[in-house]
């Protein structure tokens, strides 16, 4: 997308500057021009751009000098180098440092700057996935209709289609494990933005001092072990998407700065005052009630309306036990395939059981039981391969709703993995599959905190 693109044009000659400069802008590039390499490298240390294109002959600094510094200080996109025929074996040279290629004056044709910006712009983004799919492992996607198993997932598969080709935020909500990040995947696969990066981060799994250098990146010695550059999430997804998850854990110190991306799409490192450009879109989930942590004062009221431009809810697995048979088989192949097992399918008498069950843990939980399903099984999953507390049906109190036969079922399971677990409130929620901070939630609802 070109009207997102920001080239640093450095030219000491007005006439080629202002060629190049008409070239570029009519392709709908966002042009800063100078003719100075010195101011050059105190604009990169500033802000940030996507490309340079820089006279090898220059006052102030020369274009290879300029390359070099901005290079050490950690500063340096790609640069092209503008050269005259006389210094082409300088240019070559410099390629052998790092600049990616250069450009000879005077100008052929107005293709040869296209085509060389076009190439090099693209082989920078390539390289920026690249990057992305080094640090993290990108989960693939289930079929659509394992992803919306159940009739109750039809809603969110509409509002999914809807919102998708847009640009607007969206704000993801729902219990712990009900497929959050698969629906943020779906959305961004399914966007103008699907051949761009999708950064996945989980606020609450990053510690609170640490978590500004993960989204923002940090400046060469901003801090005691800051031996590198770091480039933040923000800076990774950008063209992309990036999914911040339990965004109700972000700290208010640094909801100040998230509402500034989110508002002008511009943020400093930690450590550095120069003004970092992205073009991503934003994708927040959370399992807390965001209007409650507004009203303790927990959470920006500014900033929760600028995430809740598009809510959906996804509702938890004992909401769409219709669907259990789906995701069900679905998940029990995966398993196999990944523990390089033959298993046959699942049982009917297994699988009633997993239909009857109402999942506190929701889709996780479901995945952590057929995994040892799998492990258990001779052939096909049977009901002795499930955990007990899924094989022995609750017992259903007279008059009693399906709503409060489901909490109730899950208050005495949440109590009994606990006493399985010596009260150990993390081993349980392990097991359970839920988060302890979900657990305790649990616990507070259903009057257990004192138990």
């Amino acid at each position: 997308m070109s009207n997102h693109v920001h080239l640093l044009l450095v030219e000491d000659d007005p006439t080629f500057r202002s060629l190049l400069a008409t070239i570029l802008e009519d392709e709908g590039y966002l042009l800063h021009e100078l003719d100075d390499g010195s101011q050059a490298l105190q604009t990169l240390r500033r802000q940030s751009f996507d490309l340079v294109l820089c006279d090898l002959r220059l006052p102030g600094l020369n274009g290879l000098e300029l390359f070099r510094k901005a290079t050490k200080e950690g500063v340096a996109p790609p640069f092209i180098l503008l050269t005259a025929f006389g210094t082409v074996e300088e240019a070559v040279a410099a390629m052998k440092e790092g600049v990616v290629d250069f450009l000879t004056k005077p100008l052929k044709d107005p293709d040869t700057l296209r085509v060389l910006v076009r190439r090099v712009l693209e082989a920078n983004r390539r390289e920026r996935v690249l990057t992305v799919l080094r640090e993290q492992e990108t989960a693939g996607l289930p079929p659509d209709e394992v992803l919306f198993a159940g009739a109750a997932m039809q809603g969110v598969r509409r509002l999914i289609g809807e919102v998708a080709p847009a640009m607007a935020t969206v704000l993801l909500s729902g219990e712990s494990g009900t497929g959050k990040e698969l629906a943020a995947r779906t959305i961004h696969l399914s966007s103008q933005r699907r051949e761009g990066p999708f950064i996945a981060l989980n606020c609450a799994a990053i510690p609170e001092n640490l978590l500004e250098s993960e989204l923002f990146g940090h400046e060469k010695g901003a801090f005691t072990g800051a031996t590198q550059v770091r480039v933040g999430k923000f800076e990774l997804a950008s063209g992309g998407t990036i999914f911040l998850d339990e965004i109700g854990e972000l700290p208010l110190a640094l909801q100040a700065k998230f509402l500034r991306v989110l508002q002008e799409r511009c943020f400093e490192r930690v450590g550095g005052s120069r003004e970092i450009r992205t073009d991503v879109r934003v994708i927040a989930a959370t399992n807390r009630e965001l209007t409650d942590e507004v009203r303790e004062r927990r959470f920006r009221e500014d900033l929760y309306y600028r995430l809740n431009v598009f809510p959906i809810h996804l509702p938890p697995l004992r909401e769409r036990l219709d669907g259990i048979a789906t995701l069900a088989t679905y998940l029990l192949q995966r398993s196999a395939i990944q523990s390089g097992r033959s298993v046959q399918g699942i049982e009917p008498t297994a699988l009633g059981s997993l239909a009857g069950y109402s999942w506190p843990g929701n889709i996780r939980e479901l995945q952590n039981v057929l995994e040892r399903a799998v492990i258990l099984c001779k052939d096909k999953v049977v009901l002795a391969d499930l955990p007990e507390f899924i094989r022995r049906p609750a017992p259903v109190a007279a008059g009693t709703t399906q709503d409060g036969t489901l909490r109730d079922r899950e208050r005495s399971e949440i109590l009994e993995m606990l006493a399985r677990c010596g009260n150990n409130r993390r081993l349980a929620a392990e097991k359970l599959g839920i988060s302890r901070r979900t657990l305790q939630y649990r616990l507070k609802e259903y009057g257990l905190v004192e138990s």
